[in-house]
């Protein structure tokens, strides 16, 4: 999964060195505590992206409303403010990690290039970059298969991972990665749909407006979209993330 939660209004949700150090140290007690791996993360001035493996479907939650509450206490007590800090509830997309693990990875990892605050990933602090990249200890990581299948040993997987940084992220994919997040999607092509309708035994398409939605012929071009080459299909979200 695909985690983001941001500020209120946008506004800064980390001052100083020390906040961005807090809000570790409660996401690494929250994730363990709700059995949720993460892969990926990156702490921005006014958001955070995370990228998780939920052991269970409550887990992700469960361990965001605790950060929220217990992080929200401190800014409060800190900056002797009270109120809101955080933009409603976090959003979310279940990600095809066989297709799109990497990809999302490097999305999270680059949104302080994008931003333009650093020129390359490993000069900002607060990612996983430095640990998915070069290997600095980092208790947040839990590495996913995928990242351990990259290569036998660390040094020539951390290699193989700071290879994948040399081309860009495609606009259309960047844009389907925040669509499928913003809206609570699925992002997958349609076998990976197809596994996800079967587990939660109801479809998560998002269907096509106008024409005839009961014919054989519009549900064979639904069926086929992907396969012709159309990329990734963001699709209707779901209740439970």
């Amino acid at each position: 999964m695909h985690v983001i939660q941001r500020g209120n209004n946008r506004t800064a949700t980390f001052r100083s060195a020390g906040d961005f150090e807090h809000y570790r140290s409660t996401l690494f007690n929250a994730c363990r505590r709700f059995r949720c791996a993460i892969h990926a993360y990156v702490l921005m001035r006014n958001h955070v992206h995370l990228l998780i493996t939920p052991e269970d479907g409550d887990g992700p939650s469960l361990m965001m409303q605790t950060i929220g509450r217990r992080y929200v206490r401190y800014v409060n007590a800190r900056y002797h403010r009270t109120g809101t800090l955080w933009e409603g509830r976090f959003r979310s997309a279940v990600i095809d990690s066989e297709r799109y693990f990497f990809t999302c990875s490097r999305y999270i990892e680059l949104n302080p290039v994008r931003a333009q605050m650093v020129d390359h990933p490993h000069r900002y602090r607060w990612s996983s970059h430095r640990y998915n990249a070069f290997g600095e200890p980092d208790a947040l990581i839990a590495p996913h298969p995928l990242y351990r299948a990259l290569a036998s040993t660390p040094v020539n997987r951390q290699a193989v991972y700071r290879a994948l940084f040399r081309n860009a992220i495609e606009p259309q994919t960047l844009e389907q990665i925040r669509r499928a997040t913003n809206r609570g999607a699925v992002l997958g092509d349609a076998r990976f749909l197809d596994r996800i309708e079967a587990t939660l035994d109801r479809p998560v398409r998002r269907l096509a407006h106008g024409g005839d939605r009961r014919s054989p012929a519009f549900h064979a071009s639904q069926d086929l979209a992907p396969a012709l080459g159309g990329g990734p299909r963001v699709v209707a979200p779901f209740q439970r993330l």
